[in-house]
Parts: C-alpha cells; structure tokens; sequence
C-alpha cells in the first residue's frame, strides 16, 4: 500500500510543477522584454566594440590584400631555399599595384614589426620598381638589398599571408615564431611584457594592501561611533568618489614634487635635512593610487560591520574572552566577505590604472594600461594594443576565477 502511495505522487507533483512553470512564464518573458533594451544597449556599446577591438590581436590582412599574388606563389614553397623567379616576379606586381594605391608603407609597417627594416626595404623596392630591367628579378632585388635572397625573409611573408596570426599574442607573453614557424622566446634585451605584466601584478598588490591595513580600523571606528559622527565621517571617505581622477592626481603631484607640501611638512618637523624625490617613484604611484582606492575597500568592508550585532562582543567578553582574542576569533571572521569584496575590487581596479602612473609615477612605474595607450596613440598599433588588452583580461578573470575558488561566491557580498 505504501509503495503503491509512493508510486502515485510523483506524476501529481510533477504535473503541479509543470502548471505552475507553465503560469510563470508569461511573469518572464514580461520581465526579460523589459530587459531586453538595456541588454541590446549593452551588447551594442559595450560588448561589442571590445569584442571586436579584440580581434584585430589575431587579425592580419596587411600581407594577404596587398601581396595577393605572392602569397600565391609562395604555397607551394617548402622554406628551405632562395623561391623560384616566379616569387620574385608576382612580389614586383604586387609591390607595382601597392605603389599605385599608397598601400606599401602599411605593408612594410606590419612586416617591420617581425623583421627590423622590412619597411625600408619594401620602400626601397617601391621606388625602384621602374628601374628594374627585364629578365631575371631575383638578382635585381638581390643587388638592392642582399636580404631578398635569404628564405627567412620569404618565410616571413609567407607565414603572415594567412588572414589570422599569433604574432600579437607570442609577442604579449615574450615569444616568437622562428623561420620554420616553431615557438622560441624571444632575446633577453627584448623580453619586457612579462616584466610589464608581473609589475602591473605588484602594484596592484600593494595598493591593495595599503588600502586593507588603512580601510580596516577606519570602517571598524565608523561602525562604532554614533550616527552622526558615523555619518561625517563617511562623507569624508565618500567625498574622493565625488571627486574627478585626474583632479585627485593632479593634487597629489602638487604634494609629492620637490618643493610641495610633504617636503615642507619634513622640513619644517626636522624629519628630513635634504627634500625627498617622492615624485616620479614607486611610492608615489602606490600612495596616489591607494588613496583614490580606499574608499572601495572600506565601503564593501562597512557595510558588513554594519550588519554585525553588537553584542557578540559583550557576549564574549562576559563569557572571559580576552578583548584581543574576542576581536580576532569573534568579530574579525564575520568581517571576511566585506574584506574579500574590498580587496577584489580594489586589486582589479588597480590592474587597470593609467592615468596615475603616467602622472605620479616614473619610467619603471608605467603599467600594463599605459603601453596599451602608448600602441594606440604614438605607435598606432592597434594588433599589439589588442593583444596586451587581452592578456590584462586573461589575468584579470584567471584572479577573479582564483579568488571565486577559494573564497567563495557566496561569501562575497558588495553590501
């Protein structure tokens, strides 16, 4: 009898389940057509444009539009010598027609990035198309630059006549494509994205600790003190959000320079006897940029102090704990998702930094961002930009991922 029961609900409540899916679904797609615009605005002004900035790392036309026809010349070569005159010849018309359509110094461009003065001999061979003479070209091309007649020069504008390449991307992690297409690093004197990377990495971390040890007691002193002092002083931590970046950075440099304020202060305390070089120097990148940090570390940090009884600790205390081992073993614990949040968002705003670093910091101070905007602005090199871009996102999700795993979604709350 009870097995027959036992057989005989699972239809009724399955068949409950389904009705009652089957009337929530008008409640959801009413709620999803609401949301559907603000979804398609962000798709098409966020998503996106970054999605496609971040195809031109693995884009490569230069080579396959204008040298169409010696990249067709060049299928068949095995790499191992000087190509035959038929390379020769279809790399003169294509150099012909690209001097036509001013499409020669793009292309000596993007292969001067792969072999140092590719654009100088692209050009060289450009101007001299029309004193080429008939028969033999190979020779020609040999007589104005030796290089032509080596297979790694052909190797090179061979491998780049596929539409994609992995140029980029080698180049973002200190590697390269030798002449038979294998994976090498590249030369020590070369070898600065990884150091880039890893110093991005540092300052990011030691922002995010100065604002931790800086941004504990103060939320730990809000969350104590009476509403109206609390909320003064929450306005003073609220007040630099208010407050534009630059202007933020602006004022710090007027601090840090020779003759500012810190050096005055010192000065005049007997501190220091000589003014300190606090501009242009890694403390001054760390300490501009944790204060413009700091707020996001202590809010999420706050907002859970808030939410803590406050007789936990007078149970504690009552109970014979110790004032310092009922902090740390009662109350500090329950603060952890605030921290966590704090440092995650701290850390990961911090990757991203460009305007400070150029501002306070110096040469061995720039970060990830600013070689970003250097490649787009000076270089104009947007396959490089692309690739550092998406080597910062790597990292970025790869910590955001870390941290998930080992904090915990669930632990981590924003307030």
């Amino acid at each position: 009898m009870t097995e027959t029961l036992s057989l005989a609900v699972p239809p009724a409540s399955a068949s409950l389940g389904a009705a009652l899916r089957r009337a929530e679904r008008p409640n959801r797609l009413r709620a999803f057509a609401l949301a559907l615009p603000a979804l398609l605005f962000l798709v098409v002004t966020f998503a996106a444009p970054i999605g496609l900035f971040l195809t031109t790392a693995v884009r490569n036309p230069e080579v396959r539009s204008v040298l169409p026809q010696t990249v067709a010349a060049l299928d068949g070569w095995d790499g191992r010598a000087t190509p035959g005159e038929e390379a020769f010849a279809a790399l003169a018309a294509d150099l012909a027609r690209a001097k036509e359509d001013n499409t020669a110094a793009s292309l000596g461009k993007r292969l001067n990035y792969e072999s140092a003065g590719m654009r100088s001999r692209i050009m060289s061979v450009v101007r001299h198309l029309g004193n080429f003479k008939d028969g033999a070209l190979a020779p020609q091309f040999a007589a104005l630059d030796p290089v032509w007649a080596s297979p790694d020069l052909w190797a090179i504008i061979k491998r780049n006549g596929s539409a994609v390449t992995p140029y980029y991307l080698l180049t973002s992690v200190d590697l390269a494509q030798d002449a038979s297409g294998g994976i090498e690093r590249v030369e020590a004197s070369q070898a600065v994205f990884l150091d880039i990377l890893g110093r991005t990495l540092w300052i990011a971390a030691l922002v995010t600790a100065a604002t931790l040890v800086l941004g504990f007691p103060t939320a730990y002193v809000i969350s104590l003190a009476p509403s109206r002092i609390a909320g003064f002083l929450l306005l003073l931590v609220l007040l630099p959000l208010w407050t534009s970046l630059l202007v933020r950075t602006t004022a710090w440099v007027v601090l840090l320079q020779t003759d500012g304020v810190i050096n005055q202060i010192l000065l005049a305390l007997g501190l220091t006897t000589e003014k300190l070089q606090l501009m242009l120097t890694r403390f001054g990148t760390v300490t501009a940029m944790t204060h413009i940090q700091l707020p996001f570390t202590i809010l999420p940090i706050l907002s859970i102090m808030k939410s803590i009884p406050e007789g936990q600790m007078r149970a504690a205390r009552s109970l014979g704990a110790p004032p310092f081992f009922a902090f740390w073993r009662v109350y500090a614990p329950q603060t952890l998702p605030g921290v966590a949040a704090g440092c995650l968002m701290t850390f990961i705003l911090s990757l991203g930094y460009y305007i400070t670093p150029a501002l306070v910091g110096g040469p061995r101070d720039q970060m990830m961002s600013n070689f970003i905007a250097t490649y787009i602005n000076r270089d104009l090199n947007w396959g490089m930009a692309a690739a550092l871009a998406c080597l910062l996102l790597v990292m970025t999700l790869s910590i955001y991922l870390l941290f998930l795993r080992l904090v915990g979604a669930e632990r981590i709350k924003l307030g």
